[in-house]
Formats: C-alpha cells, sequence, structure tokens
C-alpha cells in the first residue's frame, strides 16, 4: 500500500470515528423523563431541575443528568424478602418488662427533593435505615412484650413514623417517610413462642374465670343485700319492741314507786304476793282477819282446794 492510500485509508477512519462520536454525543443530549421520574441537570458542576415529563436536550460535554424515581420506595428491616431469611441483628429487641421479641418493619419513603437527595448526604437511604433502627429500638422499649405483640402495634407504629419525620425534617436529606408498619412480632425462639402462648391461655382462662365470678357476684350479691336489708329490718323492729317493752317496764316501775311511797308496806306485800304466784303458780295466799274469817283470796279465784302455805292475820289475831 503506496503512502497516498494509506493516507486516505486514515482519513476515512478518522471521519468515521468523529461520526460515530458526533452521534454519541448527539444521543447523550436527548433524553427522556416520565410523570413518575425527576431530572437533575448539571452544567459545569451547578444542579437544576426538570420535573415535566417529555422529551429533553443538554448540551454535551457542559451538562450532564441524572434521574430520579418519584415512586414510593421500601426498606426492609429485621428480614430479606428475597431470601425469607430473618436478620435477628435486626430484629431481635428487648421490651420494658426485660423480654426479648423479634419485631420485623416495613419502611416506605420518597424523595420530595432531588437535589437535596443526591448532595446533601452520600447515602440517604442508609440514613433513613439506621435512623429507623434507632427510632424502633427506642420505641419498642418503651412497651411490654404483649403490647408489641398483640395490642399495641398501632401505636408503636404510629410513635415511631413521629419521631422519624421529624428527625428527617430536621436533617433536610431531601427524602421524607411515608409510612412504617410492623410486618411480624413473635418471641425470638420456639421455647419462648410456647411460654408466650401458654401465658396468653393462662390470661384468657384468668378472664374467663374473672367473667364468670363477675356473673355470680351480679348474682349474689343483690340477694345478700336484700337479705342484709331484711334481716336491718327485723332489728330494727325487735329494737323497737325492747324499747316499748323497756318503756312500758319503765313506766310500771314508777307506777309501782308512786305506790310504794304512798303505802309502802301494803305494796312489799303486794309485790311478794304477785313474786310468788309468778314462781308457784298454783300457791294460793289466804287473808285472814280474827275469828278466821276469810277476808281476800290471792290470786283471787273460785278453786278453795289449793294449799295454803302462809296465813296472813291482823293483829291480835289467832
Amino acid at each position: 500500500m503506496n503512502t497516498t492510500t494509506a493516507r486516505r485509508v486514515k482519513v476515512i477512519l478518522i471521519a468515521v470515528f468523529g461520526v460515530l462520536a458526533a452521534l454519541l454525543l448527539a444521543f447523550s443530549a436527548v433524553f427522556f423523563t416520565t410523570e413518575d421520574q425527576y431530572a437533575v441537570i448539571t452544567t459545569l458542576g451547578k444542579p437544576s431541575l426538570v420535573e415535566h415529563s417529555g422529551l429533553h436536550f443538554i448540551i454535551p460535554l457542559i451538562q450532564d443528568k441524572t434521574i430520579i424515581s418519584k415512586n414510593i420506595h421500601g426498606i426492609e428491616i429485621g428480614y430479606n424478602s428475597d431470601t425469607a431469611e430473618t436478620i435477628e441483628s435486626e430484629s431481635v429487641m428487648i421490651t420494658v418488662d426485660y423480654n426479648f421479641v423479634d419485631v420485623d418493619f416495613y419502611v416506605e419513603w420518597k424523595v420530595t427533593d432531588p437535589i437535596k437527595y443526591l448532595y446533601a448526604s452520600d447515602d440517604p437511604e442508609s440514613i433513613l435505615k439506621m435512623l429507623s433502627q434507632s427510632y424502633i429500638r427506642d420505641t419498642i422499649g418503651l412497651y411490654d412484650v404483649d403490647s408489641v405483640i398483640t395490642t399495641g402495634k398501632n401505636e408503636i407504629q404510629a410513635a415511631i413514623r413521629e419521631k422519624i419525620s421529624q428527625r428527617l425534617e430536621q436533617e433536610d436529606l431531601g427524602i421524607a417517610l411515608v409510612n412504617i408498619t410492623i410486618q411480624d412480632a413473635e418471641p425470638p425462639t420456639t421455647e419462648v413462642q410456647n411460654a408466650f402462648k401458654a401465658v396468653e391461655t393462662a390470661k384468657q382462662g384468668a378472664e374467663t374465670a374473672t367473667n364468670n365470678a363477675d356473673k355470680y357476684y351480679n348474682q349474689v350479691i343483690p340477694s345478700a343485700k336484700a337479705q342484709a336489708d331484711e334481716d336491718i329490718r327485723q332489728a330494727e323492729a325487735y329494737k323497737q319492741a325492747r324499747i316499748n317493752e323497756a318503756n312500758a317496764q319503765a313506766e310500771r316501775f314508777d307506777a309501782l314507786f308512786a305506790e310504794y311511797a304512798k303505802y309502802p308496806e301494803i305494796t312489799r306485800q303486794r309485790l311478794f304476793y304477785e313474786t310468788m304466784g309468778d314462781i308457784l303458780p298454783d300457791l294460793k295466799v289466804i287473808i285472814k282477819s280474827d275469828g278466821d274469817e276469810i277476808h281476800t283470796y290471792l290470786p283471787v279465784d273460785n278453786d278453795v282446794s289449793a294449799p295454803v302455805i302462809a296465813d296472813t292475820q291482823t293483829e291480835g289475831g289467832n
């Protein structure tokens, strides 16, 4: 090959490479974005934002582009859905009542400021994951194991979401938390799971026993209260009867005392005869005067056949 031919081939190759380079530059200068994408354009290192969808152009070698998705992204904490493995270093935590619990979380986030997302930090997603793990452990440590596994999930999720959102606002990373949910929560080992199930069974048994006790209480207490009210009424009636009886006895005593004050000797004899009549109901007391004439029977009745144990005579009698 002579010199002229070699020169021509060289020119042709240079022209081909030039055309290819021009085509590559022209191709790199054109890009397309969809409605769910941001485009960050840098011109000599200074970023600017393109938000609308469609066909766009940049100046080759002077401008550059980075496409950022507007979609919601997810972070798995405590597990790997691709391998179905549990990551115990992330999921095993301790509760306020010193129990271990295995909790998996799913964090949803999105980009709110693509320029800050690209340039405010090296890896905002990793920062979000570390913040989430920190606040998750901090919050789980405020609840007992029963609340974490059963009744307190919604409250725990809300508390963690609020803490992470406030921290992201402070850090200003260009991202926002959309939601955080507990995917699964259980004791970390089979033995602990069985023990927890036994505790739950015992709690259910306790609730059943409590309900039965409340039912029995509701049945027995009204009856007992009614009986107590009846006993109180009877006691009040007995009390009033004893008071009335005591008042009557007091009035009788006052009357006797008045009679005694007037006729002490006769009153003493009368009381003596009445008392003896109560002790010996068949006793007959005959009071005689001079000449064996009968004046009075005590007690006064028609039965004169009863024995006489005492004669009372007037002065000068037999």
